[in-house]
């Protein structure tokens, strides 16, 4: 049996959902302590590091090894949890849109690299007062505290593409992508909500600027997509993202 286990986490899975999903495939590992060296989240995909048995122990090292990802930022919306698995923040309307000039947003992702102070998103698991702070964002009482903040460095960001989507595609897109989730993440609220804005933004079209970052340990890539909009003035969330590198380890040999 292998002590590091390179898989691959389906978008719409959470990291324990992969985990069961291995142990079904592989039983031999039924009653080995398995966990993983770094979350994914459940609208994420790709490389998942796994330590099994006795590497456990070294779980620090693994955990502060450095990642790299490939992402699509769709401009335009803005999110609770700064990706599509999220309730909008502001209504959208035709004449609020404003589309993206491709020359700032080269500039703004220049500017990425570097030693930074990232605040944790309103929805992840670090704790605040013992309770995660998605427990604190689901009851709404995250107004009365200051969001915890961590170090964290891009060693380089790099713009891959941009292309645009229509209402039609992106609504597509959005509920598969919603329906692959499993258990309590707002689904229904957040598709009706979906289904209503792209009712209203009929026949648009909406920029998509797919990028690439090397980071640090505890970079939130949906962070990354958030503050871009914020920097350029248009509201942004993370569309897609797929994790493509932790150390030495690649998502090409990656076990689906």
């Amino acid at each position: 049996m292998k002590d590091i286990l390179n898989l691959y986490k389906a978008r719409g899975e959470t990291p324990l959902q992969r985990l069961e999903r291995f142990r079904k495939d592989n039983p031999e590992y039924k009653n080995i302590p398995l966990s993983y060296a770094g979350r994914l989240d459940p609208m994420a995909e790709g490389l998942l590091l796994v330590l099994a048995g006795e590497t456990n122990k070294n779980r620090t090292e693994y955990l502060g090894l450095e990642k790299e990802y490939t992402f699509d930022v769709l401009f335009g919306f803005a999110t609770d949890t700064y990706d599509i698995l999220g309730v909008m923040s502001d209504a959208v309307t035709r004449s609020s849109h404003k589309p993206v000039r491709s020359a700032l947003l080269i500039e703004y992702i220049a500017q990425m690299s570097g030693e930074r102070t990232q605040k944790y998103p309103p929805f992840s698991s670090k704790p605040l007062e013992g309770k995660p702070l998605f427990v604190h964002a689901r009851k709404g009482d995250l107004a009365s505290f200051e969001l915890p903040e961590h170090k964290i460095e891009i060693f380089s960001a790099s713009l891959v593409g941009m292309k645009r989507i229509n209402d039609q595609d992106l609504l597509e897109e959005i509920e598969q992508a919603i329906k692959l989730v499993k258990g309590d993440f707002r689904q229904e609220r957040i598709l009706h909500l979906w289904r209503d804005t792209l009712r209203i933004l009929y026949g648009m079209t909406f920029d998509v600027a797919t990028i690439n970052v090397h980071c640090s340990s505890g970079t939130y890539v949906r962070s990354l997509a958030n503050e871009l909009g914020e920097q350029i003035g248009i509201p942004a969330l993370a569309m897609r993202i797929l994790r493509t590198r932790v150390g030495k380890y690649s998502v090409k040999s990656a076990v689906k």
